[in-house]
């Protein structure tokens, strides 16, 4: 809401024998505010939900290695989230990310890992209740906004937590999880993954329809970060309800980068009724940061091909001394609304939303949104860019909200 120009007009008339010309005083006006100021104004006056935030199998692995528990009720020194940071940036409502690892598609303890996950998501809630809130509808996140609280949305990323059972995607849901990814890195039970070339399905399995299906009865809304072109479309043939990309970028601009999606993707997502989330790190950003991550990975292959007997440690210390004579070529925050922006050209500005994957890219996050307080910036820019203040609620949280509530209303 733009500040309106106020101005006061004072006239008198002179008497007595006094000229009877008016006389003005100086328009009093109110300062205007800056794109900056409005984008600060903006970022706690609106709701802001972010698809995709990994901070549970943070944890896990910090726990995993003896480590103390940080504090996320303060501004922290690691990672990309906490309290004190989201509050900052205005985040009221991220998505915590039930992250399953592909071996667990082999080697099982999927669903047990998803239920860990929960579980400590739930705990968070528990320790700091004056930060963190539990909210499984959009009544409930718009109630934890009014009484400043965050909520701790879920989503699982890998439906193969799901195993082989059919009745754990209700499981879920009664846990409070609100989609799911249905692949991570490799092709599982469900369906093939932009990441694997074994193209196991062609797309879904007879299973995944299924558990599509089962997702649509609930009101879970389906993912489609991470699964292939065939599996996308075909999830656009047999979904009756808008979908989501919970953390994915444009391949326009990372050509050949399948874990991105492309126009015609977006164009179908877009008629389909939902929302691309776009994720903030660099290697999904930037065909330069892809092409570096790429000289990387040829760099330790070379180095273990030359040094065969060398330890891991070894290895691990080459690389990042490689690292350190060629640094990562950040993306910026403009580089993420250049994202933004492809995704309104195609198809408007109701389809795009923030998925900025923190904790889950690790360093190559890019200038200007290095962790959760950086929300304002990108709306700065936005504005900048000539987005409206309607249009910056629609990118926020307004989209997504959308989606879910036609979600709930599928039931």
């Amino acid at each position: 809401m733009r500040l309106l120009l106020a101005s006061v007009l004072l006239s008198a008339v002179a008497c007595g024998g006094a000229s009877s010309k008016e006389e003005t005083a100086p328009v009093a006006t109110l300062p205007v505010e800056t794109n900056a100021e409005r984008a600060q104004r903006l970022s706690h006056e609106t709701i802001i939900i972010d698809g995709h935030v990994d901070l549970p199998y943070r944890l896990h692995h910090i726990a995993d290695e003896g480590k103390p528990m940080p504090d996320l009720s303060v501004h922290g020194e690691e990672g990309d989230f906490d309290a004190a940071r989201a509050k900052k940036g205005g985040l009221d409502a991220p998505f915590m990310s039930i992250y399953i690892p592909a071996e667990l598609q082999t080697e099982g303890g999927a669903k047990a890992l998803a239920d860990s996950l929960i579980d400590s998501v739930e705990g968070l809630i528990r320790k700091w209740p004056q930060d963190f809130a539990k909210a499984h509808s959009p009544a409930e996140l718009e109630a934890n906004f009014k009484a400043g609280h965050i909520s701790l949305l879920m989503g699982i990323e890998n439906g193969a937590a799901i195993e082989s059972d059919l009745a754990n995607v209700e499981h879920f849901f009664k846990r409070g999880v609100r989609y799911i990814t249905l692949t991570h890195a490799k092709d599982n039970l469900i369906c093939d993954s932009s990441y694997d070339d074994a193209n196991t399905w062609g797309g879904m399995s007879p299973f995944g329809r299924k558990v599509v299906a089962e997702m649509k009865r609930l009101g879970i809304l389906v993912d489609i970060s991470h699964v292939d072109d065939e599996t996308f479309y075909e999830v656009m043939k047999i979904s009756t309800k808008p979908v989501i990309a919970s953390h994915s970028s444009m391949r326009h601009f990372t050509p050949g980068f399948e874990r991105n999606i492309n126009d015609d993707m977006v164009r179908a997502l877009g008629a389909n009724g939902g929302v691309v989330m776009i994720n903030f790190g660099s290697t999904f950003i930037s065909q330069t940061a892809i092409e570096w991550r790429a000289r990387a990975k040829e760099e330790q292959a070379r180095f273990a091909d030359a040094n065969k007997d060398a330890t891991d440690e070894v290895k691990e210390a080459n690389g990042k001394a490689w690292i350190e004579e060629n640094p990562l070529p950040f993306a910026t925050a403009e580089d993420v609304a250049n994202h933004i922006d492809h995704v309104v050209q195609l198809v408007g500005v109701d389809h795009v939303g923030f998925g900025s994957d923190f904790d889950g890219v690790g360093d190559s996050l890019p200038i200007g949104l290095k962790d959760a307080s950086g929300y304002p910036r990108l709306i700065e820019i936005l504005l900048d860019r000539g987005y409206t203040e309607q249009d910056i609620v629609k990118i926020c949280s307004g989209n997504l909200l959308r989606v879910w509530l036609a979600q709930n209303n599928s039931r």
